[in-house]
């Protein structure tokens, strides 16, 4: 049985890699879009993409800012802002802020030790376990990717260029080595 250091960074390896591959999967999706559709939003009660990268970059910067020291909701976070696009809030500005709050969270990932993994941690002064609190953010961070992807491919209809498996190609997909696999679905979570 592999010891309790062994599994905790093997969490912490598995942290990082779900955050890249939401991350990819998520960039995946913007690159196949053009300003005016990242600006997109279905109706006056939806959220566009543009809104989604906002407020993702808001709340990774917010949790994992001094991560393991004070509270992830930080006090000069706005997140009712985050779902209002303002006149500076262009692609490349969206882009810089997503691509900030990422690097955050792989430098805190980074910098982990096993034995923080137990450690307490809060959010909106609720505690959490470090676990927990990862936990919770990749949820997040998954969810939102989640309608990134599904606006990015209502949008483009059939010029969408599937990032995963293909619509009725799972037997084929199946059949490939793992290399394989790698190359033909590299964004693959």
């Amino acid at each position: 049985m592999p010891e309790q250091g062994s599994d905790v960074v093997d969490y912490i390896d598995e942290a990082r890699r779900s955050f890249r591959g939401y991350k990819r999967l998520a960039e995946g999706t913007f690159a196949q879009l053009g300003d005016a559709d990242f600006f997109y939003a279905p109706d006056s009660e939806s959220n566009s993409i543009a809104v989604i990268v906002k407020h993702i970059a808001g709340n990774l910067r917010s949790r994992w800012t001094d991560f393991l020291t004070t509270d992830g909701e930080k006090p000069n976070r706005d997140r009712d802002q985050e779902f209002v696009l303002e006149a500076d809030n262009t692609r490349t500005q969206l882009m810089n802020a997503w691509e900030e709050s990422f690097k955050v969270v792989f430098d805190t990932l980074a910098g982990l030790k096993p034995d923080d993994i137990g450690r307490t941690v809060t959010i909106r002064g609720e505690p959490h376990t470090v676990l927990q609190a990862l936990s919770r953010s990749i949820a997040h961070t998954a969810y939102h990717v989640g309608q990134i992807t599904y606006l990015g491919k209502h949008i483009c209809k059939a010029d969408w260029k599937t990032l995963s498996i293909p619509k009725g190609k799972s037997a084929e997909f199946n059949a490939l080595s793992a290399q394989e696999r790698k190359v033909k679905a590299p964004n693959r979570v």
